[in-house]
């Protein structure tokens, strides 16, 4: 059956918009492979300097005047802690472990250096946790960053005293810490495990799923398919206009 001049027309304009869309959709398919990989080295990057700072030497914790500088570079740093804790203003998060469901404590520590700690003494399966040491203590542990915001449906209730994230302001101001002498650090410390049976230190859970690559390569796949797809309909345009 033999096609018009003007059937041939319309045929052509199709095809000319279909490849437009064609060339725009592979190139955004190809954008975001690409931006996968840049979000893989950047994860790997992150990856690297949270096992150098886990497995490092311990040092000192950051004093008030590095607060203002503290971000995602000093997670998991660990760190050695030598004060006193604050009896009587525990705080129980909920949280879930290897062990269970149950809540983390959090104690407030007031550090030689005279500024305040929060700091994670473990975990507890029950709603309720034993005092903390008396006198001074030496302890190690991981730098956390403060958890704002609540957690995932839940939200903080500091007038029922139900925690679900460690927000160290919103417990701060909670537990009358605001004004310590010398202030409390924005930042908390999961202490490593010790002697003591509970509560239960050292499950800080450290790991990141790096599934980037994948996603690169399933968008890259896309991008051939529809370039592959796109050329074979130009192939066959071609052909059918043959005489």
């Amino acid at each position: 059956m033999r096609t018009g001049p003007a059937t041939t027309r319309r045929s052509l304009a199709g095809l000319a918009v279909i490849d437009a869309l064609a060339v725009l959709l592979v190139a955004a398919l190809l954008g975001l492979g690409t931006w996968q990989l840049h979000r893989r080295a950047w994860k790997l990057d992150l990856i690297a300097r949270v096992e150098a700072n886990a497995h490092g030497e311990p040092a000192a914790p950051p004093g008030p005047g590095a607060w203002p500088e503290i971000g995602e570079r000093d997670a998991y740093r660990r760190l050695a802690l030598i004060g006193t804790y604050l009896t009587g203003r525990d705080t129980l998060v909920q949280a879930v472990t290897e062990r269970g469901g149950g809540f983390w404590v959090l104690t407030p520590l007031r550090t030689r250096a005279g500024f305040t700690v929060l700091v994670n003494r473990g975990f507890v399966p029950e709603r309720s946790a034993p005092p903390p040491p008396a006198g001074e203590t030496a302890l190690a542990g991981l730098l956390r960053l403060t958890e704002p915001g609540g957690a995932f449906l839940r939200t903080n209730n500091p007038a029922t005293d139900r925690w679900y994230a460690r927000d160290v302001a919103a417990i701060a101001q909670a537990r009358g810490l605001s004004a310590e002498p010398d202030g409390i650090a924005p930042y908390f410390v999961d202490a490593e495990r010790s002697g003591e049976a509970n509560p239960v230190g050292g499950l800080t859970v450290i790991r990141f799923r790096n599934d980037h690559l994948v996603y690169a390569l399933t968008w890259y796949a896309l991008a051939l398919m529809v370039a592959g797809g796109t050329l074979y309909l130009n192939v066959d345009a071609w052909r059918r206009r043959r005489p």
